[in-house]
């Protein structure tokens, strides 16, 4: 490997270890972990998702994401139905409160955000991501994202 492609990979790591690190202090202050905000953000679109599509989004293995999403349901943040459309298929959806929780957790995630963002020209996020999405479809990941919901940014309020 050249020393580019070790410097891109050694920032693109350092980059979203930092972020994450940075997300997971202000969820864990609601008893949130990152791969439940996950779900509960891809859960906010109000159509209801499959457990696979759940899983890719989250970045989980199946079963880790049933146990994330029975716990989720324990706290009474998302319930499961028959798909309509597939009575085979579950899909998850937030209750009332799971609503109001990732309301409340999107702000405080977006709070958060305004105070590191600042450092970066909107035109600059802008293309970064647009960076970003060209190397995960580069990469071969490119159906996953949009299967699940190209688009949205991982832990970024709306």
């Amino acid at each position: 490997m050249t020393n580019r492609h070790q410097d891109l990979l050694h920032l693109l790591t350092r980059a979203e270890r930092l972020s994450a690190r940075r997300l997971q202090s202000v969820l864990g202050a609601f008893d949130c972990s990152l791969e439940a905000w996950r779900v509960l953000d891809l859960l906010a679109d109000g159509r209801g998702h499959t457990m696979t599509a759940l899983a890719e989004y989250a970045f989980l293995p199946a079963a880790t994401l049933t146990k994330l999403v029975d716990q989720l349901v324990d706290r009474n943040l998302v319930y499961r139905r028959a798909d309509p459309a597939d009575r085979r298929r579950v899909l998850a959806a937030l209750t009332p409160r799971g609503v109001e929780h990732r309301q409340l957790l999107s702000r405080e995630v977006g709070a958060d955000r305004e105070r590191w963002a600042a450092s970066l020209a909107e035109a600059d996020e802008a293309h970064l991501a647009e960076l970003l999405r060209r190397l995960t479809g580069a990469l071969g990941d490119g159906d996953a994202v949009t299967a699940a919901g190209a688009g949205r940014g991982a832990g970024r309020a709306r």
